[in-house]
């Protein structure tokens, strides 16, 4: 039950975000001695209920694993017309798709 849970909540985050996710199956290697949280991309280990955002990729650590989804669009997934661009803030890890010609002004998603 606790999977369905994270499988839905991660299909919310990739419907939402419109970003790339990932999930690693927590392994248990020895039985007497469990994990008691995940092994972040860096190697450092995360408690199991904690959440993170580290370069723009929002993470968590759960019983079931440890599951990242990108905040920012791909690029190359985001439709937009020949007027118009995709301007990435890391900063904020935010997106916006604006006129080429004045980047102060939003552009409709095609």
């Amino acid at each position: 039950m606790a999977l369905l849970r994270v499988f839905i909540c991660l299909l919310g985050l990739v419907v939402l975000c419109h970003s790339d996710c990932t999930f690693q199956e927590l392994v248990i290697k020895d039985l007497n001695n469990p994990p008691k949280g995940c092994v972040d991309q860096d190697g450092k280990q995360q408690d199991f209920g904690s959440e993170w955002i580290k370069d723009c990729i929002a993470c968590s650590c759960t019983e079931e694993g440890l599951s990242c989804c990108n905040m920012l669009p791909d690029p190359g997934e985001v439709e937009v017309s020949d007027e118009c661009e995709l301007v990435v803030n890391k900063q904020t890890c935010s997106a916006m798709v604006v006129l080429k010609s004045d980047k102060t002004k939003e552009c409709p998603l095609n």
